[in-house]
């Protein structure tokens, strides 16, 4: 494959839609943040997050700029961020 073709497998919507918007990326900032002091929550939700916020702007989300800023937001939560 020389370039990358759109997505076009299915995303799974068992635990939430993917069609996330700007006020529940918000929620779910809010709920990172209380859970701050335990770094692996936070950061097991942060990339779950994440990656329903890429899930939604591959489905065609037309505010995609404004969806991902507020995921970036998560940057801002202090918690430590370590992989294995």
């Amino acid at each position: 494959m020389s370039e990358i073709e759109p997505y076009a497998g299915s995303v799974d919507q068992t635990q939430q839609s993917p069609m996330l918007t700007a006020e529940d990326i918000a929620r779910r900032l809010a709920e990172i943040h209380a859970v701050r002091d335990d770094d692996e929550a936070a950061h097991g939700m942060t990339d779950d997050l994440h990656r329903q916020v890429l899930a939604t702007i591959a489905a065609g989300a037309p505010d995609a700029p404004l969806l991902a800023a507020a995921a970036l937001r998560t940057e801002t939560l202090d918690f430590a961020r370590w992989c294995a």
